[in-house]
């Protein structure tokens, strides 16, 4: 992983932290496996998978009106 890409998977980690949640990486080596370069968004026992570090941050950013459908 490049310096950029780290950094903003570190930027949108600590985006998530803010609204209370925690951004995972899948830990799998093997590049035939399901879950490798996935990740998942969880808070307690709510789990979010996303195929991509672009859908989990487009998540984080919709913040959590948007998600609660603009109820706070």
């Amino acid at each position: 992983m490049d310096n950029e890409a780290k950094t903003r998977e570190n930027l949108v980690r600590r985006m998530l932290a803010r609204q209370g949640y925690k951004l995972s990486k899948s830990r799998r080596r093997d590049p035939r496996a399901l879950d490798y370069g996935r990740y998942t968004i969880s808070r307690g026992a709510v789990t979010m998978n996303f195929a991509s570090l672009d859908e989990a941050e487009q998540w984080a950013r919709a913040g959590r009106y948007a998600r609660r459908g603009g109820q706070s």
